[in-house]
């Protein structure tokens, strides 16, 4: 490094608190590199002056037109090694799983042709390369493409799949998380890599309800793993677990935490489960384990729609395929399909800058599922009801009421 350090007094109070900071980290940096040195500088003057300093324009690679997100500065002049501060967005693997020897060369190649600060991920589920200048571009991505890895989706394009770690390494999981990924993002490297969408489209697979990707609320398509038999149940780890916790700790924390009610802990400490009101929640079985893993009837459910704020605010996913096996070729290639036909649909009705979700909420549900050619389903729903009791005593005699009012 030759350039001086500048003076940081604001940036220094944010390491002053009890957690790490970013600002450590970007100083760690700057010992050996004058990008970062001169980022620390614009940083400090955007907060004395309360105003960012970064304006966009048009960067990319040989082939692509995403995947990098332009980034210069508009005081250049104070802070010239700062001057051109882009991001390249790198697709990981699959349930993002990397090996040690792949994630130093990976330091090793952005220390060499950018500013060394990686994000480990973005929301969308990329490799962040922050910090590029417009000439390093490319000689950066061609070392990261030698070791197998594409560019990541950006602007009005499908966006980098997500898909949790599942089928490699969890006993939740109700599907291969990893294939499916593979074989519905394959279908759309040309969407990625050439953004002509009227705004992005993201896909993101889950394992089970927890939903570790965030998918019903980040995602314009998640596939969540579920089971349409009943939850396994090793009565024996019931009885192990009530004597290690006592029976207060399950009542308190599984069975009355249960959303439909339908868990009930018996005399002789053995579990009995209605599973006709079970909702997949997941709750008991994250809290126990050894006793209870989703059942053997696996397969996934479809959302469609989920998205964060942008113009009618923050969208949860509409449920459109309740259940669906994903086991076998010809299952993989239903589910490309229907993403594909989703995908199209969106395509041709969505307006410019216009989400998936939003496109719903403007058009109606129904027009989405006749337009996919599907079937309506009584489970198509936004958010299921958490009570399964409907009164109907006195309907009719409120029919009677509402015929009397409306002759007259």
């Amino acid at each position: 490094m030759s350039k001086k350090m500048h003076a940081t007094p604001m940036l220094d109070q944010l390491e002053s608190g009890p957690w790490p900071s970013f600002i450590t980290g970007i100083k760690r940096l700057a010992k050996d590199n004058d990008m970062a040195v001169d980022l620390l500088g614009q940083l400090e003057h955007s907060y004395e002056t309360r105003k960012g300093y970064w304006k966009g324009g048009t960067a990319s690679v040989i082939g692509y037109g995403g995947g990098v997100i332009p980034r210069f500065s508009e005081v250049a002049e104070k802070f010239p090694e700062s001057k051109e501060f882009h991001t390249i967005r790198i697709m990981p693997a699959p349930a993002m799983h990397y090996d040690t020897a792949t994630l130093r060369k990976f330091c090793d190649i952005w220390e060499k042709f950018g500013s060394g600060l990686i994000a480990l991920h973005g929301q969308t589920g990329d490799v962040m390369l922050q910090g590029c200048t417009t000439e390093n571009i490319q000689p950066a991505f061609d070392e990261f493409n030698k070791l197998g890895f594409d560019m990541g989706g950006a602007g009005p394009s499908v966006r980098t799949g997500m898909s949790c770690v599942g089928h490699a390494r969890c006993e939740h999981s109700c599907y291969d998380e990893g294939r499916a990924h593979r074989e519905v993002l394959n279908s759309f490297i040309d969407d990625i890599h050439r953004p002509a969408l009227p705004y992005k489209f993201k896909f993101k697979f889950s394992g089970c309800g927890n939903d570790c990707m965030n998918s019903v609320q980040r995602s314009d398509m998640a596939v969540i793993g579920t089971w349409r038999d009943d939850i396994q149940v090793d009565q024996a780890e019931v009885k192990n677990f009530v004597k290690a916790k006592g029976r207060e700790y399950v009542i308190d924390n599984v069975t009355t935490r249960c959303p439909t009610q339908c868990l009930k802990l018996k005399a002789d400490d053995t579990l009995e489960i209605d599973n006709r009101n079970c909702v997949r929640c997941m709750h008991c079985i994250n809290v126990m384990t050894k006793a209870l893993s989703p059942g053997k009837d696996r397969g996934v459910t479809i959302l469609a729609g989920g998205k964060r704020t942008l113009k009618i605010g923050d969208l949860l996913g509409t449920m459109i395929v309740p259940f669906m096996k994903l086991e076998t070729d010809e299952d993989f290639g239903k589910l490309v399909a229907l993403s594909r036909n989703l995908m199209e649909f969106w395509v041709e009705n969505g307006l410019e800058h216009e989400r998936c979700g939003e496109m719903i909420e403007r058009i109606g549900l129904n027009n989405l599922i006749e337009g996919l050619g599907m079937e309506v389903d009584p489970n198509m729903v936004r958010h299921p009801r958490t009570n399964p009791y409907v009164r109907l005593d006195g309907w009719d005699d409120e029919i009677e009421r509402l015929k009397q009012v409306k002759a007259g």
